[in-house]
């Protein structure tokens, strides 16, 4: 486990173990959690990574506000992939567990469905899992978006694609929830811009287990590119379906599958993926307050035996950037933390931070830049290489896969 000098030494924040004398020194956060349900891999992560951020504050003496430490207790509940459970559970945080602070459920949809009841009771949530922006233009106060929001995900997968083949065809093929839609409208007139044509612009239920008709219209459209999928279980069922059904695509860059470890099991099917990433183990950012990259890496792995995805990352930063806040304000009042959040520009090992103040955006992320990742071997294992941009590659964009 990373020890308190080691976590917070980028930031000369020292945190002294102090005595906790009473009950009340003590951070009540909660979230929900898809435990069960088809979210459940992308959740874990965030959630391995929140506790991982939990153990190393707590292991180091709290977080400091003003004279007070605060040690940080997490109250979660299984929301099972469905936003009917989210709003109810959200109130019971807050009403019932006196939660000070909230961490977001995950994706787009359990966001927007939370936020509803977090900015009812003016409680700041940290949203770790969601990318989709509408939620920021709706006058809500008290959001912070920690990850890159859902109109840039593609913007470097289509970037890094017409370096290699300008006049390439895409079909664009994606999941029916709000993330994805999100996503894919920016993708599909950035797509235009960049002069490729589309030949094929298709949706499916995220529910979606056989891919047989859609990948026949990919087949008959004789498509170059494919960018889209959705989540990992979708997402991962449309890789090995396009790999067994001989696709013959030349590149495929899909959504949040497979920046996941367990994408590696789907063997011949996983290679050349592409993924837009919110964050990959490789980056090197020089962080102004918290862990480097690979000490949080290290810690992970220590903890949890594998390696940490986006997800696990994002979860991580959301926590310290919540613990910088309330060290920078000296406070745990609500408004006085979102105040110093609003007025962060700063870097963790996650990257760049800084949110839009503007009544109608407020929160929205507008400083963290994403990268392209691409399953590729070396020494005849699959692993995650960054392809784009150039000047953080560690290696070239294989192109064309067939």
């Amino acid at each position: 486990m990373i020890g308190a000098r080691c976590l917070f030494a980028a930031a000369a924040i020292t945190l002294a173990v102090p005595t906790f004398a009473a009950a009340d020194d003590a951070l009540t956060i909660g979230m929900t959690l898809s435990q069960t349900g088809p979210l459940n891999i992308d959740s874990l992560a965030q959630q391995r990574g929140a506790e991982l951020w939990r153990d190393a504050v707590n292991e180091a003496g709290g977080i400091k506000a003003g004279d007070r430490h605060y040690k940080v207790r997490f109250v979660s509940y299984d929301d099972q992939s469905q936003g009917g459970r989210v709003q109810q559970l959200y109130t019971r945080l807050i009403v019932q567990d006196k939660a000070q602070f909230l961490f977001s459920p995950y994706s787009s949809g359990l966001c927007a469905t939370a936020a509803v009841i977090t900015e009812q009771y003016g409680k700041p949530m940290l949203i770790t899992g969601g990318a989709e922006p509408k939620t920021y233009t709706l006058g809500n106060k008290y959001l912070v978006q920690v990850l890159s929001s859902a109109d840039h995900y593609l913007t470097g997968a289509i970037n890094a694609l017409e370096a290699k083949a300008p006049h390439a065809k895409v079909a664009l093929v994606y999941s029916d929830d709000p993330f994805s839609k999100a996503v894919t409208l920016a993708a599909r007139e950035q797509a235009k811009e960049s002069g490729f044509a589309i030949v094929l612009d298709e949706s499916y239920a995220p529910s979606t287990t056989d891919f047989s008709p859609i990948i026949n219209k990919i087949i008959s459209s004789s498509a170059d590119a494919l960018l889209g999928g959705g989540h990992y279980a979708d997402g991962a069922t449309l890789a090995r379906q396009l790999y067994d059904q001989k696709a013959g695509l030349k590149y495929v860059s899909l959504l949040v599958a497979p920046d996941s470890p367990e994408f590696a099991s789907l063997g011949p099917a996983a290679f050349g993926i592409t993924v837009p990433s919110q964050w990959e183990i490789q980056a090197t950012y020089k962080p102004q307050f918290g862990p480097t990259g690979p000490e949080f890496v290290k810690a992970f792995e220590d903890k949890f035996t594998a390696p940490p995805d986006y997800h696990a990352a994002t979860g991580y930063a959301g926590g310290l950037l919540l613990q910088h806040a309330i060290e920078q304000a000296g406070s745990i009042d609500a408004d006085k933390v979102v105040a110093a959040l609003n007025g962060l520009d700063t870097t963790t090992f996650f990257g760049h931070f800084r949110i839009a103040t503007d009544p109608g955006h407020h929160g929205l992320q507008t400083g963290h830049e994403m990268v392209l990742a691409q399953w590729q071997k070396r020494n005849d294992q699959l692993q995650r290489e960054v392809v784009w941009p150039k000047a953080a590659q560690t290696a070239d964009l294989l192109y064309p896969l067939h």
